[in-house]
């Protein structure tokens, strides 16, 4: 039992004001334009409003993530900066293949390649946690000493509309959440935490961690109560004992340890809807992520190998789309309407019989990016 006394999970109220809120659009009008120059808010958007996105990636994983990035810049708005922390070995490939891309979509992001590092505790204790190199993302804070703001993602994650979106979820925070995630089932009575974790987890039945939006700022002011010491302790400092008191307790290795931080520290998570975080388990026993039902996927996490195998053909057939898209085609003709058959040979599967829960987000993102073309280059008046 913690006493109670402990201290609460509270962030300092020493942050600079934050900037006045400017809508990207707003932000193409502050800066001169060049004859014949199209009005272009990446260009001048400041870097502050950019954001940050974070992936770890080791192993096999290199074909993966660059899908998962170019999901991201294929419907941002926004400039984005790439975190990408990887092994010595994918650094070169990784810079090749994203200067590849064509200028088009260079300049809606910045990419910076980071080695494999942890501040504290036996290194090759937490590279073998779990998966290899998983456990980097509980270091981010530390790493990441200038970022404010950041969105981390699994390697088999895929957007399926504007990163934008989920960026905008940071100002629903309240004054004491400082990261969110979405929960890791949606009917505890059958979800793993519920029924096998011989550890504490957030909730009813625990969080996710493969889509983790974090205040990183709040987290490095934070002291966090622990089931350790009567008092509270800063992230770095925490996370070493932390994994020696349970780590022959978890399984989910650095997912099971965010889980613990957030049982001892509930008011410091915002937890977000399953349509931010959509895995085959919301599928695959039958449909039970409301939000997706209703708004549609918006984010699509193909975790236990899906998008390798024949196991999910409706979460396979999304990766491969976007993976084989050619960058200046069209993205009805050359995404939408091939995605829309490969679905047909999916009718047989339990999550292939809900085809419009995948289709609706991307098709809405299709829709608002031609339209968005055709009034930016063709124009309004010329428009039937």
């Amino acid at each position: 039992m913690l006493p109670n006394d402990s201290p609460k999970c509270a962030v300092q109220l020493t942050l600079p004001p934050p900037a006045p809120e400017l809508s990207p659009l707003s932000l193409v009008f502050l800066l001169p334009r060049r004859p014949g120059e199209p009005r272009s808010f990446q260009a001048v958007l400041p870097p502050e409003l950019w954001i940050h996105l974070a992936v770890v990636a080791c192993g096999n994983r290199l074909e993966e993530t660059l899908v998962m990035l170019k999901s991201a810049v294929l419907f941002s708005h926004r400039k984005i900066q790439f975190h990408i922390f990887t092994e010595d070995s994918l650094k070169p490939e990784f810079d090749k293949q994203l200067r590849q891309w064509p200028d088009s979509y260079t300049k809606k992001f910045e990419h910076r390649i980071y080695p494999i590092t942890f501040s504290v505790g036996n290194p090759q204790e937490w590279k073998k946690l779990f998966k290899p190199c998983a456990a980097q993302r509980l270091f981010l804070p530390v790493i990441l000493k200038d970022v404010d703001s950041l969105l981390y993602v699994d390697t088999d994650v895929l957007f399926l509309r504007p990163v934008d979106d989920i960026w905008k979820l940071l100002r629903l925070f309240n004054s004491t959440q400082l990261a969110a995630m979405a929960p890791e089932h949606e009917i505890p009575k059958i979800g793993w935490y519920s029924r096998f974790a011989r550890h504490p987890f957030y909730g009813s039945a625990g969080v996710n961690s493969g889509v983790m939006l974090m205040n990183l700022t709040r987290i490095r002011s934070t002291q966090f109560k622990n089931s350790m010491i009567p008092t509270g302790l800063a992230w770095e400092d925490m996370l070493y004992p932390l994994y020696q008191k349970y780590k022959n307790a978890i399984t989910w290795g650095d997912q099971d340890l965010l889980n613990i931080i957030f049982y001892f520290n509930p008011e410091c998570l915002y937890v977000f809807p399953c349509q931010w975080n959509y895995r085959p388990d919301h599928c695959m026993y039958g449909s039970n992520c409301r939000e997706a039902e209703h708004e549609g996927v918006s984010v699509l996490h193909g975790n236990r190998g899906v998008y390798h195998d024949d196991k999910q053909p409706t979460f396979k057939a999304l990766y491969e789309a976007i993976r084989d898209f050619p960058f200046q085609d069209n993205l009805f003709q050359s995404m939408y309407y091939p995605l829309q058959l490969k679905f047909l040979e999916t009718v047989h599967t339990l999550c292939g019989r809900i085809p419009q829960v995948f289709l609706k987000q991307i098709e809405k993102t299709m829709k608002r990016a031609y339209e968005k073309h055709v009034i930016i280059h063709v124009g309004p008046n010329q428009m039937h």
